[in-house]
């Protein structure tokens, strides 16, 4: 792998996360509970934690579709599309942060797969932007009519 494969790498991670995202979010606004669960275990049935499980819900949509429009779009919305990006990474961050302060009461094997979920696309995130995550690449004529396979 060469260096220029680095942000090309970085720009599709953004975008799987920023799709991700986006499902989970609507996930959590139709079924709340769904996501819940594996994150507070059976709590998730109760109506606080759907009350918060769709305002996560809605949250996570919003970063994702931003995050999704930002990198899709020209290059000149390459901050944009960093800008979006560090507000998923520091989300998930901070989702992490909120497990390790509940730890000891959150479901004993689920806890580690959203910690480790939430913290992958953190870093993921972070190194996106931090790298400079940029939005759809500029392709030189020889590019655009070069078949793809």
């Amino acid at each position: 792998m060469t260096s220029t494969d680095v942000p090309s790498l970085l720009r599709r991670g953004a975008l799987a996360v920023a799709a991700g995202r986006v499902a989970l979010g609507v996930t959590a606004l139709a079924w709340p509970s769904v996501p819940a669960r594996p994150w507070v275990g059976a709590a998730a049935d109760d109506v606080a934690a759907r009350v918060f499980g769709r305002a996560l819900g809605a949250r996570d949509l919003a970063l994702g579709l931003g995050a999704l429009a930002a990198l899709q779009g020209p290059a000149a919305q390459a901050g944009s599309a960093r800008a979006w990006v560090a507000a998923g990474a520091l989300s998930d961050a901070l989702d992490v942060v909120a497990s390790l302060s509940s730890w000891r009461d959150l479901p004993r094997v689920t806890r580690w797969l959203v910690a480790a979920s939430a913290g992958g696309a953190a870093v993921a995130g972070a190194a996106g932007a931090l790298v400079g995550v940029t939005s759809r690449p500029e392709h030189s004529e020889h590019d655009r009519l070069a078949p793809r396979y």
